[in-house]
C-alpha cells in the first residue's frame, strides 16, 4: 500500500537581500504562499544582511547578485560562510551561464534570473524549503509575469530626460505627488509621464517599471564590474 509523501517542512525564517524595496516586497509575496508562517526579514545591503543573520539564523537566503556593496558572486560566498548549512537562492539580473556557474561554485543552491516567471520562483523556493531536488528552470519569461510580449523597442534608451528623472524617483519610492513637488510640475503631468514610461518599457505597473530599470542597471554594473 502506498503512503502519501509527508508534508514539506515549512520555513521558520527567511532573509531577502535586495537593494530595491519594491523587488523585496515582490519576492516576499512569492515566498509567503510557500511558507505562510515564516518570519520574513529583508535587507538592502550585504553588510546589513550579515548582521541580521546572526540573530535570525534564516532557513533560506534569497540574495540579489547586484547589491550596492556586493556585485557578482562574493556575496554568495560570504553568506555561505555565515550560514554553511542553509541554502542560498541567488538572483541574477539576467540569464548568464557564466554568472550562473560562478554563483553555484560560490555555494548557491540555485540561481534564477529576474526574467524568470513567478512559477519558477515558487517552485524553486518550495524545493529549497523542503529539501527536494531543484526543479529544472522553465524557459525564460518576465519576472512576476510583467508582460507577455517583453519590453517595448527602445526601452530605457527611449525615455526622454524628464521621463528618466521621473523613473529614477519612482525607483526611489516617491509617489506622484512627491515627484510633482520635487520637479515643480503638475501631478497630472507626472501621471502622463508615468503612463508613457510604462508604455515604452512594455510593462503595466510601477513595480514592473522599477524591476525593468533595476535589471537594466544591474546588468550594466555587472558588465562594468562595479557596484550600482
Amino acid at each position: 500500500m502506498e503512503h502519501p509523501d509527508p508534508p514539506a517542512p515549512a520555513l521558520r525564517a527567511a532573509l531577502i537581500v535586495d537593494d530595491h524595496p519594491l523587488f523585496r516586497d515582490a519576492l516576499a509575496m512569492l515566498l509567503r504562499p510557500v511558507s505562510p508562517a515564516a518570519l520574513i526579514r529583508t535587507a538592502g545591503r550585504l553588510s546589513d544582511a550579515l548582521q541580521m543573520i546572526r540573530g535570525l539564523q534564516p532557513d533560506l537566503v534569497i540574495l540579489d547578485l547586484a547589491l550596492p556593496d556586493a556585485v557578482g558572486t562574493p556575496g554568495v560566498a560570504r553568506i555561505r560562510a555565515a550560514l554553511p548549512d542553509r541554502p542560498v537562492l541567488a538572483i541574477a539580473p539576467r540569464d548568464d551561464a557564466d554568472l550562473d556557474a560562478a554563483a553555484r561554485a560560490a555555494g548557491a543552491a540555485a540561481v534564477l534570473s529576474k526574467q524568470c516567471p513567478r512559477e519558477a520562483f515558487a517552485a524553486v523556493i518550495g524545493a529549497l524549503a523542503s529539501g527536494r531536488a531543484i526543479p529544472v528552470q522553465p524557459a525564460r519569461g518576465p519576472v512576476l509575469s510583467a508582460t507577455a510580449t517583453g519590453p517595448a523597442p527602445g526601452g530605457l534608451a527611449g525615455l526622454t530626460p524628464q521621463q528618466a528623472r521621473i523613473l529614477a524617483l519612482i525607483c526611489a519610492g516617491r509617489l506622484n505627488k512627491q515627484i510633482a513637488h520635487e520637479l515643480s510640475i503638475a501631478e497630472a503631468t507626472v501621471k502622463a509621464h508615468v503612463t508613457a514610461i510604462m508604455r515604452k518599457l512594455g510593462v503595466h505597473s510601477r513595480t514592473q517599471a522599477v524591476l525593468a530599470a533595476q535589471a537594466a542597471r544591474a546588468g550594466r554594473d555587472l558588465q562594468a564590474g562595479r557596484p550600482g
